[in-house]
């Protein structure tokens, strides 16, 4: 028996739209799960190493610098400390596993940490000009009082290790300098001269220096 083929009513059309949109909503979730955990199953210290290609850090851990401003402040725009003119800004990628840490040193610019991904979080900790030691725990968990963000000020010491130091703990985090890193403004601390000026703080300039 022939049957007209009827335009939907309002509602037909609404339900049809409702379940396509659930069936293209689960593919994506499936799709999406399916790739998080290829990433999760893969992402470990020596994977982001190289395919990030990070390089040994003087300091300690891995890194790569990924930005550096081509605009640069002339020297007359800076502090005395600097010996010449600086990039606006520069940027790495600054990656810690297991017990590698990154040793005191300190720069002439503030440095901005950004936690980027890992399985643990990252102490810094960072003695002042003023002598006071502030520990910073940078992480995703919020609820434990980490901080995606830090600041280290200009001329602190500081150092930095991970919380949980497991043989595949990592944080893979981004260091932002302003005025820009250079080497020339790079100092690392020795035992002896950390120890002699902040006595107080010993058992940590113990685990954080090399020599």
């Amino acid at each position: 028996m022939y049957k007209p083929n009827l335009p939907k009513s309002p509602l037909q059309i609404k339900e049809t739209n409702d379940l396509e949109n659930q069936k293209s909503l689960t593919e994506e979730r499936r799709v999406n799960g399916s790739a998080n955990t290829s990433y999760q199953a893969q992402t470990s210290a020596s994977y982001l190493i190289e395919k990030l290609h990070l390089k040994p850090n003087p300091e300690g851990g891995h890194y790569l610098q990924i930005y550096q401003d081509k605009l640069a402040i002339k020297k007359a725009g800076l502090s005395d400390k600097f010996d010449g003119d600086r990039s606006y800004s520069t940027a790495i990628y600054y990656l810690l596993d297991g017990k590698n840490f990154s040793s005191f040193h300190r720069i002439k610019s503030d440095e901005v940490w950004h936690y980027y991904t890992g399985n643990t979080s990252i102490k810094i900790y960072e003695i002042k000009v003023d002598g006071k030691l502030i520990i910073h725990n940078l992480g995703k968990n919020i609820e434990k009082g980490e901080n995606f963000v830090c600041v280290v000020e200009k001329e602190s010491w500081f150092g930095a290790e991970l919380s949980d130091q497991s043989n595949d703990s990592f944080a893979l985090v981004g260091c932002t300098v302003a005025p820009g890193f250079e080497y020339k403004d790079f100092e690392i601390a020795t035992f002896e001269y950390l120890s002699e000026n902040f006595p107080q703080y010993l058992e940590t300039i113990k685990k954080l220096t090399r020599k």
